[in-house]
């Protein structure tokens, strides 16, 4: 089991849309997914028509109260599974500061699902901010994918984060951290900023940076409040398939070298939105 999370102290580039709908399609392809809603805003949670749901989260879990065994809910797709979020988990904050291993409480947390070796991948969604539970997911994860909008100050951001994994491991808290994944945004091929913004941030972070960019999409916005991933609320739309194509990438990534299936990428110069 891998986990991966996906995070940007910055808001509004596509985190929490990238969570959703990277998870709905590796569930496509057969892998056993379980997303984390780690945001006390609940978009991921919202994302599946589970906006009901209440004082069902890692609260407790991270508090050592329950097992996230218990907090585990499927949803419309098979292979792919939530742990819902609610305005609990911003108490969760403060309360965990005061823990002695304050750093490492979600990592206790997502031991038993080590051991029971149910799903393939872990992805945290990461609420925007610097604090408690985004730290508490760099100490568990395996890897961060960080989605990065295609703006100006695109590189700006990506030197914060940088930074970020590498206090994480100097700390202590999880050496084995790494910047496994660059994921381009909100991409739109009618502008030369798109193209540049891509260009650059490959020419300073190489491989790490996905092939696969995401392009600008209304009906992107427009699914969670139908309560449903991009693949299906537009499965033939430029924004579903650019998703399928990360998550054939994604698993090229993490893949064994002799095992590794084909690639079929998506390119920046071949994005246009439908």
């Amino acid at each position: 089991m891998k986990i991966v999370a996906i995070a940007n102290q910055k808001g509004g580039v596509g985190k929490t849309t990238t969570a959703v709908n990277l998870g709905a399609a590796l569930a496509e392809l057969s892998h056993r997914i379980l997303l984390v809603d780690l945001d006390p805003q609940a978009n991921a949670t919202s994302s599946f028509g589970l906006q009901g749901v209440e004082q069902i989260s890692l609260y407790e879990p991270l508090l050592g109260e329950a097992s996230i065994t218990g907090k585990i809910f499927p949803t419309r797709r098979d292979n792919l599974f939530i742990v819902p979020a609610d305005l609990d988990l911003a108490g969760a904050e403060v309360e965990i500061a005061r823990m002695p291993n304050h750093l490492t409480r979600l990592a206790e947390t997502l031991k038993p699902l080590h051991a029971d070796k149910t799903f393939d991948f872990v992805l945290l969604d990461c609420p925007p901010s610097l604090g408690i539970l985004m730290s508490n997911a760099l100490a568990a994860a395996d890897e961060l994918l960080t989605p990065i909008q295609c703006e100006y100050f695109a590189l700006e951001g990506l030197v914060k984060i940088v930074r970020l994994v590498e206090q994480v491991r100097d700390s202590g808290a999880n050496k084995r951290l790494e910047l496994g994944g660059i994921v381009m945004t909100m991409f739109d091929g009618r502008t030369n900023l798109s193209e540049q913004v891509v260009a650059d941030v490959r020419e300073h972070f190489g491989e790490r940076v996905y092939e696969t960019v995401i392009p600008r999409s209304v009906r992107l916005s427009e699914a969670p409040s139908f309560g449903k991933s991009i693949l299906e609320y537009a499965p033939t739309g430029a924004a579903a398939q650019a998703y399928r194509a990360l998550a054939r990438e994604f698993i090229q990534r993490h893949a064994p070298p002799a095992t590794a299936p084909a690639l079929s990428q998506t390119r920046a110069s071949e994005i246009r939105e439908m």
